[in-house]
């Protein structure tokens, strides 16, 4: 066994409010706070344990958030009494490992000041041998306000432009934590990761790098590895020639074995392990995830001093980015096989992510994969993720695309920032390199778009604002630590400094003028190389807005609903895009269903639109797959976990195999995407319909779509044209080889649709019941919402249109007894043209 120990310190702690002399007294926090010695929880922060303590409403209520904002402008003190029963002797070294402090921390062991920190997305290690005592040790790690240290750096270094008037560019730190438009401002202070004492002899691993290549049918895993000596200085600060025991270093994977020794005084060394036709590691969709544990260990004699373990995936990756006629290429090529890139973003999940349990990463993975996606853009203004996260997108098959964090502002450039940068960087292209998921490295979000059109040039005049940490330092960074994967300067960017950063033509770019001033018909305006952001609202779930607004009315120009819309005039952009299609709401009910309705018809027709362009255009990626807290947002998955039917969209419109109806050179045309490795045969009749099912027009297409490939057929006249628009439609009927398509000409709200009328049955199922209904009119976008009726049901189906005579069911899983009355009509079963008044 190695002979290392860990103690955890993660039990007895209380936090306290620092009454600092040198600072006024904060004349927001409450005597009940001031005066109090709270149990702490660690991991965790000041909000949930306050919470928790029963002396802090919960901020995700109401509209709390507002009154907590005290929290994050006070310094707090963390303390804890553990027992020491030996240590530091024998050569022994004893180590006080913080994975993370959130964010300005000063660490005091015994009354010994053992460091200060400022950066929330790096660990810190602290030689405490000569600190602790036998017996009862005391540690205490204050932290002073976020805001104070980020508002006397922006003091100290001159303003730098942002997206909100909060200085989260002037501290290392998750910067939503300040607020974002579709986040609550909630300063965070705390252990948000785990903490203890970690007691080593002789050596230990510092640092392990494996880096993953496969060529040839070869599989090659390249270890590199650092040691700390316990006779020589620690962490980097080594002159290279302490350390008297020579040391062996062996790498183990698949049954092949490499080792090599490290002389006295020596601490690197770089092992090769090579595995013959090892299995390949596959996007999902395209192949298993066969994965093989790496095992590192260091050893002194016969002694094993330390050990390190990871699952690894052969797999290779790289960006084309070649030019051709159309620009140049943004395709993310995987073991030689360009890849469509059907991806979400991803925000942290909770604003206080040590609550974001492995359970909750699974649920929410799952929920991207069942919708089809296979790539996840982590966001910039969030973490750096964990290893639970991406654990479970290499065993799901996820790629991932991780921006260093970065996000909507200038940030500054000058110390400490740099080296903090340069750290935490270092830190977590090292932490992260063993996960086949992670594929792509981005520079930041939206920066060097923000300095060519923000107007920032004018007011940085000669200021730093971040090139040098995404043209310089960061590539570098990735260029030693990691030069398997690549890295692309910032999303968006176009891949040369002469071409406008958000270029459609060329790199990767970000859609938001339609959202923010268009009609989201405009998508189609647009034939980009690869889109990592566009993005369209609708509120949150039903339950989620209920659970959120305890006893408040539930009206969509009401206080209480305004307060969860966090982006810049978002009611009036979701009344403007409802006006554009849908009839006037009537009440909540309707607005509710029609808003989420608007926001997955918008994303639908953006997703096939993109998708219809394959390959020019090669990755959609979704703003967003989550939500952090309850609130109306451009989320698939609200806060609370529920699925909103745009959720469903993305899951047709991201399928294997897609069938499309598209405006082409004045006409409509029909699209088949074939996104799987197998030719799809078959054919389609595409047929033109009255409202009443009435066929008017017919056509047939036999599909020969290869493997990772689209075709399209423009469609005659006679079918795709009506002289009667308000009273006709489109069907594109694959016979069950996909969803089949369907094509409105005209808006809902203009269509002549006939008064609504249908059958509705309920009959229980084995974890719920099963709504049938059979449609005696056309019935558009059926939604069933039983959260209504219990917040903990779900249901399998959304979004189902049906024709005359057609039936469908819903399945839907409660573990409570649900109304069928209610099941079956107004507001839980809802379809657009229950809006048209029955005769």
């Amino acid at each position: 066994m190695p002979v290392t120990s860990w103690q955890s310190l993660h039990d007895g702690w209380s936090l306290t409010a620092v009454r600092n002399p040198e600072m006024p007294e904060n004349p927001e926090v409450p005597e009940s706070v001031a005066s109090a010695r709270v149990p702490a929880t660690v991991p965790g922060c000041v909000h949930t344990d306050l919470l928790a303590a029963g002396l802090v409403p919960d901020p995700y209520l109401d509209e709390h958030e507002l009154a907590l904002a005290w929290i994050g402008r006070t310094d707090w003190c963390y303390e804890t009494t553990f027992q020491w029963a030996a240590g530091g002797r024998n050569g022994e070294r004893v180590e006080l490992v913080c994975a993370g402090l959130d964010t300005v921390a000063t660490v005091v062991l015994n009354d010994v000041v053992l460091g200060r920190t400022a950066n929330m997305h790096r660990s810190y290690r602290f030689d405490v041998s000569g600190a602790l005592r036998i017996g009862d040790n005391v540690l205490r790690v204050r932290f002073d306000s976020a805001y104070r240290y980020a508002e006397e750096q922006r003091e100290r270094l001159g303003g730098r432009p942002n997206a909100y008037p909060t200085p989260f560019n002037f501290i290392r730190k998750m910067a939503c934590n300040f607020g974002w438009d579709w986040g609550p401002e909630l300063v965070t202070a705390g252990i948000w990761q785990e903490i203890g004492l970690r007691t080593w002899r002789t050596a230990r691993l510092a640092e392990v790098r494996p880096q993953v290549t496969v060529a040839d049918a070869e599989g090659r895993v390249t270890v590199r590895v650092e040691v700390d000596r316990a006779d020589g200085e620690s962490d980097g600060e080594s002159d290279g020639k302490s350390g008297a025991e020579p040391l062996t270093v062996r790498a183990t994977v698949a049954g092949e074995v490499a080792e090599t020794v490290l002389a006295a005084g020596q601490r690197t060394a770089e092992l090769a392990v090579t595995v013959a036709d090892p299995e390949l590691w596959w996007p999902r969709g395209y192949g298993e995830q066969p994965r093989y544990p790496l095992t590192v260990t260091l050893h002194a004699g016969d002694r094993e001093l330390d050990g390190w373990q990871r699952k690894i995936g052969f797999r290779s990756v790289r960006l084309d980015t070649a030019p051709d006629e159309h620009g140049s290429a943004f395709t993310v090529v995987v073991n030689d096989l360009p890849v469509f890139v059907r991806g979400v973003n991803w925000i942290p999940d909770d604003c206080f992510p040590h609550r974001v349990t492995r359970q909750r990463y699974a649920e929410r993975l799952r929920q991207a994969a069942e919708a089809n996606v296979n790539f996840l853009r982590v966001w910039g203004g969030g973490r750096y993720e964990s290893e639970d996260f991406y654990d479970l997108a290499d065993e799901l098959g996820l790629l991932v695309g991780q921006d260093f964090l970065f996000a909507c502002a200038a940030y500054p450039e000058e110390e400490p920032f740099r080296s903090e940068v340069r750290a935490e960087a270092v830190e977590q292209v090292v932490r992260l390199a063993s996960h086949p998921s992670l594929v792509l490295w981005f520079g930041n979000n939206e920066n060097i778009w923000g300095w060519h059109d923000w107007g920032w040039q004018a007011e940085l005049a000669d200021r730093s604002w971040g090139a040098g940490y995404y043209f310089e330092l960061l590539p570098a960074v990735v260029a030693e630590h990691d030069p398997s994967r690549p890295y692309w300067p910032g999303s968006p960017w176009s891949g040369r400094p002469d071409i406008h950063p958000n270029d459609p033509a060329h790199g990767s770019m970000h859609i938001w003028t339609v959202w923010n001033q268009l009609d989201y018909t405009h998508y189609r305006d647009y034939l980009p190389r690869f889109v990592a952001e566009f993005g369209w609202q609708g509120p949150a779930a039903y339950a989620t807005l209920r659970r959120a607004l305890p006893g408040r009315e539930l009206a969509e120009d009401s206080a209480a609903l305004a307060h969860r819309q966090k982006a810049g005039d978002g009611r009036l952009k979701l009344a403007r895009g409802l006006a554009a299609h849908l009839p006037a709401p009537r009440d909540f009910d309707d607005w509710h269903y029609l808003t989420q309705l608007n926001q997955a018809r918008a994303i639908s027709v953006g997703v096939e639109h993109l998708r219809s362009y394959r390959p020019v255009c090669m990755g959609s990626v979704v703003w967003q797959l989550n939500d952090c807290w309850p609130v109306t947002s451009w989320a698939a998955v609200d806060g609370d976990g529920r699925r909103k039917p745009l959720w469903y969209a993305l899951r047709r419109a991201y399928a294997d195999r897609l069938l499309t109806i598209q405006p082409r050179q004045g006409g409509l045309a029909l699209v088949a995407v074939n996104d799987g490795g197998a030719p799809w045969t078959g054919r389609v009749d595409v047929t033109r319909l009255t409202l009443a099912g009435e066929p008017r027009g017919k056509a047939t297409v036999a599909l020969s779509v290869p493997p990772y490939s689209e075709l399209t057929w423009p469609l005659p006249a006679d079918v795709g044209s009506s002289d009667d628009p308000r009273s006709e439609l489109l069907v594109a009927d694959p016979g069950g080889t996909a969803e089949r398509a369907f094509w409105f000409f005209a808006e809902d709200r203009e269509a002549a649709y006939p008064p609504a009328d249908y059958d509705a049955t309920v009959e229980p199922a084995p974890d719920g019941v099963r709504v049938r209904v059979t449609a005696r009119t056309i019935l558009r976008d059926l939604v069933l919402a039983p959260d209504r009726l219990d917040p903990a049901a779900e249901v399998d189906e959304a979004l189902v249109t049906l024709l005359p005579g057609e039936s469908t069911t819903f399945t839907v899983r409660s573990a409570v007894a649900l109304d069928p009355a209610a099941l079956t009509t107004r507001p839980v079963l809802r379809y657009v043209n229950d809006m048209v008044p029955k005769q």
